[in-house]
Formats: structure tokens, sequence, C-alpha cells
């Protein structure tokens, strides 16, 4: 049986929650302010806290900074008033599992309570499991043999059967959407759908009908109602990539998501409830978009509540020679060529390439000789590798800019010059220069572009 620590000092609330989680099996104990509830930990089983943020004597905060310091896995709830969630954000930067925001009602309490024993029991039970049969990680698609990629299906298996919300960093073609699937087949969600969406193939005045949907006659040309992509996630997964280019105002809709698991769709007014698990990825620097202020830090903390980096391939190389083989094996079956190996010192080559497209560039580089390659094996010749390596730029310094321009002219220059290839189209523009749409448009701004981002697709 559960037993569940409630520090609240409003007397009335104390009880309620008491009888409450009495009434669901759990056994509880409570106190009215923070030093009490040191004392019942400290002589009490707890696997779960619920705490109210402003208490006598012992704050809040002070309170969960005690307990993560004692035992860092005991999940803690916070509670505070809908006008204090700057303190629940401040919570969940000092370890706070989740919070909920004072009113609520009992069965969200219940919900969030029931989330966290089960999220946290599993993870002893998976940690305790693998230790005991020192197991190696396998999941299908997925080549890992080297520590660093253990580590991440490692994260992977702990956090896959909880409802926990993830969020995936590394940068482009690590394989972030290999690792949202795996997490999604290895979870109570696993028949459910699984949703991807990406928010920088989508243009930004679209992104939110795409994610919650639109009623008929909601914008011109909507002739029809439109279920949004979350919607379709019900009961499954949604795969968000690139989450760091979501505008500010879908931000705001998708937090609401993430508390509350309601919306309504675009010039809807009827509120849809849905049970979704998000899983976001970025290649993007999110801290960073804190202090730029465009990623809002409430947002950022709902996100990141479990954390996982995927390696870039060049971290991890030792897992080439099989990446090789599994992309040897797959693309040569499904395009019917007789490819059947790679010569030992075309791998090696591989190997020591550094990869800046990671397994994306691996695996297009394998395909392109296999298709074009008429022998039975590979060698060094059929592979055609970026020559401008960058130990040869080392090796050969060249001026950091053209004679006579200054930085600013240079990147004024590469700015003009990514449009003129994009045709004009502003979005397809940043994302060749490997910008948001928000740090493009403030640059244009300093050039004196008038409306910078005016008929922006």
């Amino acid at each position: 049986m559960p037993s569940i620590l409630i520090v609240e000092d409003e007397a009335k609330m104390r009880r309620l929650l008491e009888l409450s989680l009495g009434e669901e099996g759990y056994l509880t104990h409570s106190a009215e302010d923070a030093e009490t509830g040191i004392k019942i930990l400290r002589r009490e089983t707890i696997d779960l806290v619920i705490t109210d943020l402003r208490l006598p004597g012992m704050g809040g905060l002070e309170f969960l900074h005690a307990i993560k310091k004692a035992t860092a896995r005991l999940p803690v709830v916070v509670m505070t008033a809908y006008g204090t969630v700057e303190s629940a954000v401040e919570a969940m930067k000092q370890g706070a599992s989740d919070y909920v925001l004072k009113p609520f009602a009992l069965a969200e309490m219940l919900m969030v309570v029931r989330k966290e024993l089960a999220a946290n029991q599993l993870v002893e039970e998976n940690r305790t499991l693998r230790e005991a049969l020192g197991q190696r990680y396998q999941y299908e698609n997925i080549v890992a043999r080297s520590e660093r990629m253990q580590a991440v299906l490692a994260m992977v298996e702990r956090v896959a059967p909880t409802n926990t919300t993830v969020l995936l960093g590394g940068e482009s073609g690590v394989g972030k959407d290999l690792i949202a699937r795996a997490i999604h087949e290895h979870s109570q969600r696993s028949s459910g759908p699984f949703i991807k969406i990406n928010a920088t193939a989508i243009p930004e005045n679209l992104l939110e009908s795409e994610l919650f949907g639109y009623e008929k006659g909601a914008f011109s040309g909507a002739a029809t109602s439109k279920p949004g992509k979350f919607e379709l996630a019900d009961k499954g997964t949604m795969f968000l990539d690139e989450i760091g280019d979501v505008p500010p105002a879908t931000q705001v809709k998708l937090l609401r998501v993430l508390q509350e698991r309601e919306f309504e769709r675009l010039g809807g007014t009827k509120t849809l409830k849905v049970d979704v698990r998000l899983v976001a990825a970025t290649n993007r620097d999110l801290r960073a978009a804190l202090e730029d202020g465009t990623f809002r830090e409430d947002l950022y903390y709902r996100l990141n509540v479990v954390a996982i980096d995927v390696p870039a391939l060049r971290d991890h190389k030792e897992d080439i020679p099989a990446l090789v083989d599994f992309f040897l094996k797959r693309l040569a079956k499904d395009a019917k060529q007789p490819v059947r190996a790679v010569t030992p010192a075309a791998v090696k080559m591989l190997v020591d390439f550094s990869w800046p497209g990671n397994v994306r560039e691996l695996q297009n580089i394998i395909e392109r000789a296999i298709t074009l390659s008429a022998h039975a094996t590979l060698d060094v010749a059929d592979f055609h590798l970026d020559s401008g390596s960058s130990s040869r730029a080392i090796a050969h310094p060249s001026p950091l800019l053209p004679e006579g321009k200054t930085l600013e002219e240079w990147e004024h220059g590469i700015i003009r010059e990514a449009l003129r290839r994009a045709n004009g189209n502003k979005s397809q523009a940043a994302r060749a220069l490997g910008l948001s749409r928000n740090a493009l448009r403030y640059r244009l701004t300093t050039m004196g572009a008038v409306n910078p981002m005016e008929g922006e697709t």
C-alpha cells in the first residue's frame, strides 16, 4: 500500500486530501508544517509527498530542497495558488515531479498521484531488473553498442512505461525520431496512435490549426471542420519535433494541454479533453531561448521532466561498423542490389570521418554507394565524402572574413544569398541558416527590412 505524506497548513484542505486518498487505498500521513513533515519522513517509509508551497516557518521550496537532499528519487507534488505559477516553475527547477494549481478538482490530484507513483515504481523495477540480469539494451532499428548509446536506451527503458513528458535533445540527424518511437512502442500506449509533427515543416500561421484543429469557417478556406494532431493522438503519443521553433502564441496553448489536458479548436468554443503523452525534440539550446525570450520558461519546465540527449555520431564512432552493416543489409535488399560487404579499408575511412550530418548522412552515403556500385563489395572509391574536413581547414587556415568586409556586411550578404536560394521563402531561408524564424526576423529588422517576415511561408 503506497504511503503518502500530505503537508498543508489549511486544516480543511489537509483533511479533504486525507479522506480522498484514503478512499483510493493509500496510507496517508499529514503535517501542518514542513518541520513536522521532515520528522515524519525520518521515521516513516514514504512513497510520495504532496506539499503546499506556502507554509508557516520553513517554506515549501526549502522543504523541497531538504527532501531532495535526503532522497532524490522521492516524487514530490507541489500545490500552489493559480496566481503564483512562477513559484511552481521554480519548484520544478528544484526537483518537484509535478504541480497542481489551486483550486483543483480531487480527480485531478488523484490522476497526478497515480501517475507519479506508477512512474516511480516502474523506474525502480526496471533499474533493479537490469542490474540483476546485467543485460544490454536492444531496440529494433536502433544500433547501440557504444556506452553512450546504451546510456540513452537505458533512459528509454526507464521512462517508456510511464506517462512522463520527455524532451529529446541532439543535433539534426542523430535519430531523435527513432528514440521517440521506441518510447511509444515500449509504453502502455503502444496500441494507440503515434503522431509525428515537425514545427519547422509547417508555416507559422498554420501550426496552431495543425496541432489543435479548426472549425468550419474559422478562417478563409475552412470549408469543413478538421481535427488537429492532438485529437488524432488521443490515447497515444505525440512526437513534436523542433519544439524550439514553436511560436509564442502556440506555446501558450501547448502549455495548457500539458497542464490541463484540454483545448479548443481554432474558431471553436467547445473544450476538448485529450489523453496524450508528449515527446518533444529540439536541436536548439532551449536555455538560450529562455534568455532571449523566445521560449516560455513555464513550458520549458513542463517539457523538461525527463531530458534525454542523443549524442552526435562523432561521439560514438564505435557504432559506425555496426551501422554500416545495418544499413548495407537493409538498403541493398530494398534496392535489389547484389552488394553484400564493405572492405575493412572503407569501414576505417567511414569511422575516421567527422559526420557533420550524423547517422542520417551516413545512411545517405551508404545508399548512394549501393545505388552506383556494380560490385558485391564496396571499397573506398565507392564512398564520396565531403572533402572539406575540419582538420584540413585547420592545416590551411584562410581569413575569417573576405578582405575589406566587416562581420555585419558579411552576415547581411549571407542572409540575402539564403533568401535568393529560397526564392524569398523566409521560413526556408531560416532553416538553411540554422536560425529560428524569430532570429531571422530580428536580423532582417536590423538590416532595415520593412515588415521583415511579411508573406512568410
